[in-house]
């Protein structure tokens, strides 16, 4: 069994829900998100997003597209960040995601792709930009090396959503919100008939994700879903902290909050 259905069954047992974060790998340097993610794991996490950065990373807002930019002009490469997921699996165990865009998967070699990510200790993939109907041409690699393709869905998928939930595997990303990811003060999603929607077609877990930002919309929002996504507001600390150690420090105070909001 993969370790994100082990998590979640776990977390279910448990009457808790997850909480998913996630950092721009190599912002601003590959030492030093091996560095945040132990921490943020230390703090509560129980699952980490490494976003493998691209040029045009069309779902991200401007906080992460920044971050994107300043790893890229440092020479990161993708073998650079399967190294960094190598090492931590010599002291984290809990299940580890890329999200990427579907070109950076073409330019690499999708065959080459999976079986890293598999070798490196990858669990899932989370890809933006491939429509769910294409979802084909990358699953007969994924399901070979036991990676899943994590699906996404949101308000606007509308007569979509059914067929998107009844085929998700992991969990299903629920997107908040229209638009690219972002700190958000409000939503304009009626989530009670979102969920109920997607709850019809499916009992997978569902997390939501776009915006989250803050203690506050963790306890107003963490009862419609099993999980709850933040980055945006990650990225944005070690965006404000010229220190590592205080980025470090502040983003461990952070999740900690938040997984004391989402257990309350």
């Amino acid at each position: 069994m993969n370790r994100i259905d082990k998590k979640f069954n776990e977390l279910k047992k448990m009457g808790k829900k997850a909480l998913i974060t996630f950092v721009t790998a190599g912002d601003p340097d590959m030492r030093a998100t091996k560095d945040i993610v132990r921490e943020m794991v230390l703090k509560g996490a129980d699952i980490v997003e490494l976003g493998v950065p691209f040029s045009d990373p069309v779902a991200e807002g401007p906080v992460i597209q920044a971050a994107n930019a300043r790893a890229l002009s440092k020479g990161l490469k993708i073998d650079d960040v399967m190294a960094a997921v190598n090492d931590l699996r010599n002291d984290i165990n809990i299940p580890l995601l890329f999200l990427l865009y579907f070109n950076s998967i073409l330019q690499y070699g999708i065959a080459r792709f999976f079986e890293n990510c598999k070798n490196s200790g990858i669990d899932g993939v989370i890809i933006p930009d491939l429509p769910f109907e294409e979802r084909q041409e990358i699953e007969e690699f994924a399901d070979e090396n036991d990676i899943i393709v994590i699906t996404l869905v949101s308000p606007a998928s509308r007569d979509r959503i059914e067929a998107i939930a009844r085929n998700a595997r992991g969990f299903l990303y629920c997107v908040s919100s229209l638009g690219v990811t972002g700190v958000r003060k409000d939503f304009n999603t009626d989530f009670k008939e979102f969920f109920a929607h997607i709850d019809r077609a499916t009992d997978i877990p569902k997390a939501l994700g776009f915006g989250i930002s803050s203690v506050e919309q963790v306890n107003a929002l963490k009862n419609y879903c099993d999980g709850l996504i933040i980055g945006s507001a990650i990225v944005k600390i070690i965006e404000n902290n010229a220190q590592l150690a205080d980025a470090i420090k502040n983003i461990g105070i952070f999740v900690q909050q938040l997984r004391g909001a989402l257990d309350s």
